[in-house]
């Protein structure tokens, strides 16, 4: 049975190794792979990149008003799910810098998804300044999910793979979005090369330490 798992699992590693790879990627693996397998991939690609082209309405954070705030977050909220960023005012809140940076990247990339931003003080008043910057989700009209700080989601160093993190995790995208996919990916290759670096520089380091033994010898 052991034997049947790994032989499956190698099996859908095998079918799923060009998931999260975009147009130009599959372009420089012509030598590589089957032409038509290939070709099937970059169908696919391109019918969910028209999808997505369709879907994307929106494409940069919008700064709410309490005034509009019904109308833009919770009634919106109908239409798919609402991101919003309840910022510091302080620009010595660290946290609330980053999550703007990540929030107009986001808005970018994801632009079927609103994204918004308003100062959690004019948002509610008296709100604390020590629970900010606050993230709230909103869908069908409810809020669906509130983190309070970063601390549980990267703190000052979350970046953009624990936003698409939560992204999968309120169902705003889905787990093989090839977005979420390829960052993913990425994030693998970085980590592989970042170990075999440091293992050919320990390696390079045992082996300088050896010369200079000798050399002492």
């Amino acid at each position: 049975m052991i034997q049947e798992a790994i032989e499956e699992a190698r099996r859908l590693a095998h079918e799923n190794r060009l998931e999260g790879k975009d147009l130009s990627d599959l372009d420089s693996l012509e030598d590589e792979e089957d032409e038509d397998f290939l070709e099937s991939y970059r169908q696919k690609r391109l019918q969910e990149l028209s999808v997505l082209s369709k879907k994307s309405i929106h494409g940069s954070v919008y700064p709410l008003s309490k005034p509009d705030y019904q109308r833009d977050v919770t009634e919106a909220s109908n239409n798919g799910p609402v991101f919003v960023h309840l910022a510091s005012t302080l620009s010595t809140n660290v946290e609330s810098r980053v999550l703007a940076q990540l929030w107009r990247q986001a808005a970018e990339e994801y632009g079927d998804i609103k994204f918004c931003e308003m100062p959690a003080s004019r948002a509610i008043e008296g709100y604390p300044e020590k629970n900010c910057p606050t993230i709230l989700v909103y869908k069908n009209g409810d809020i669906v999910k509130q983190i309070v700080t970063l601390m549980t989601v990267g703190g000052p160093k979350m970046n953009m793979l624990q936003l698409d993190n939560l992204l999968v995790e309120v169902g705003a995208v889905k787990e093989n979005d090839m977005r979420v996919l390829k960052r993913r990916r990425e994030a693998e290759d970085a980590e592989e090369e970042r170990i075999v670096s440091k293992g050919i520089k320990s390696s390079s380091d045992r082996r300088k330490q050896d010369e200079d033994d000798d050399d002492w010898d």
